[in-house]
Order: C-alpha cells, then structure tokens, then sequence
C-alpha cells in the first residue's frame, strides 16, 4: 500500500467522532467507518431509546458516552437491534452488553453469526475498486456468540421498543440483512443495503459527499438479492435516508436518485461479477 493510501485510511478512520439529530428522537453516531443509530426521545418522560447496531471493535465507550450524553449519566437502552452481524455493526456489542442488561435482536436468517455456529463468507477484495476493498481482507469474517442475550425480530414485523417502525427483510448483503422504516415520516434506516457515499472512493468517504450507492462491495455475497432489496426500498419512497457509511441524505430529489441507482445496480452487480472472476 502506497504511503499516500495509508495516510487516507488512517484520516477514515481517525477520531473524533460526530454526531447528527435526524429528528427529535433519532440520533445518528458518526464512528470511524460506520454510524449507529439511537431511536428514542430524550426529551420524553421515560427517555426508553433502543441503540441500532453496535460499530466496531472498542467503540463501546465512545458509543456509551454518546449515549449519556443524549439520554443522561447510566442510561441503558431498552433494545439493540442489528440491521446485521458483520464486523463492523457488532464490534463493540460485547463491551456494551458487559454494561448494559439488555436484549439483542436480529432477522431469524443471522442467528447463526451470532449464536457462535457460522462465520460469514470472507470478504472479496476484487469486489471492489478502491481502497477499502483492497484492505478488506483485514476485516474480521467471524460470527461471534451472544448466548441467550440474541432473539429473533418478531415475525409480524414489529420493531421491540420502537413503536410506529417495521423491519423489513432487505438480503444480499447478508442472508438476514434488516431495514428499518417508519411510514409516518418516510424515515429510513438501511443499514449496508446501500451507502450515501462512494465506498469504492477514499476521498469520497474522506470528504463525506453525499451521493447513493450499492452495498459495500466486498461482504455483498448475493447481488440479485440485493438488486431486489434496493427495488424494495425504492417503492416504499422515503423522505430521509440514513444508511451505515455515509451521512443523512433527503430532499426533492432522493426518490429520482434511489430510482436510478436501482436502474443502474445491475450493469454495476455484472461490473463486480467479472471484478471477481
């Protein structure tokens, strides 16, 4: 790796961290390389918030204070619920259950990464073009165990502790990938199942530009699931976008911009095939 590529990753993945509140009770985390999200008002009478995915490895205490910060000192979430279980949105969940009594949920279909009895196919650096697939293989593809802790989401599509929201099955970049949406406000939190930034550009995810792309390239593993999944997203029109890597993205213009990412997800799917062949 050149020198100039390594100063890139190190500034990606540097603190300090930033935060952003989508709405009066949705907190984005900006951790380096990923967001967690946190659903839950602090301003009401019992503060319940539920803390979506976890980052990676030894954030728990940045993602602790960021919490207390927001719901105040001792705080404890009612809920965490992972849209999956990649590296990096289960890094810190250890740390954070050793703190927190509470309870994890997650899509039926991803139990066995975190129930100690799968590992993830390893990530494929020919999947992508730029820096962060070329360092992928670096990135852990081990299932981890939480035990008893880990529950299935409910099967009727509810989300526990966070009523007016649904989960909804959104797979390719994980067999059991979730995406989280509130119809009343079109608020949608889609996890990996695109990014607003261009993962396959350091300096973009260096300068944060916004701007809607496929999944991560190198952990995608099926991408006509995943082509569906975008087809999903698209039809349920949201007003507001939160994905893991990238910033908030809304606006007039974010239903032509979902359309024509999903108009052009195939020839970038057929791209990939050959990157990886």
């Amino acid at each position: 790796m050149e020198a100039q590529e390594v100063e890139l990753l190190q500034k990606i993945t540097a603190r300090p961290l930033s935060f952003d509140e989508v709405t009066p009770d949705v907190f984005v985390v900006e951790l380096p390389l990923v967001n967690v999200c946190m659903v839950g008002n602090p301003n009401s009478v019992t503060r319940d918030w539920v803390l979506i995915d976890a980052g990676t490895a030894h954030m728990g205490r940045d993602i602790t204070r960021a919490a207390e910060a927001r719901f105040g000192l001792g705080t404890v979430p009612r809920a965490i619920v992972l849209t999956h279980g990649h590296f990096d949105h289960v890094g810190a969940i250890l740390e954070l259950l050793d703190k927190w009594n509470t309870e994890v949920y997650v899509h039926e279909l991803e139990l066995p990464y975190l129930t100690g009895q799968m590992d993830y196919p390893p990530p494929n650096p020919f999947a992508g073009e730029g820096l962060i697939a070329q360092v992928s293989p670096l990135f852990s593809n081990r299932g981890i165990d939480l035990g008893a802790r880990v529950h299935a989401l409910p099967s009727d599509g509810s989300v526990p502790w966070m009523p007016g929201w649904r989960w909804i099955h959104t797979p390719g970049h994980s067999p059991g990938h979730v995406s989280l949406f509130r119809e009343s406000d079109g608020l949608l939190i889609a996890g990996d199942v695109l990014s607003t930034l261009d993962q396959d550009s350091a300096e973009s995810i260096l300068s944060r530009e916004r701007v809607l792309s496929g999944p991560p390239a190198y952990f995608t593993t099926d991408w006509d699931l995943a082509k569906r999944s975008l087809e999903i997203l698209r039809d349920l029109r949201p007003q507001m976008i939160i994905s893991s890597h990238g910033l908030p993205m809304g606006g007039d213009k974010l239903a032509e911009q979902l359309a024509s990412l999903v108009d052009e997800f195939q020839s970038q799917a057929s791209k990939r095939r050959r990157l990886v062949h």
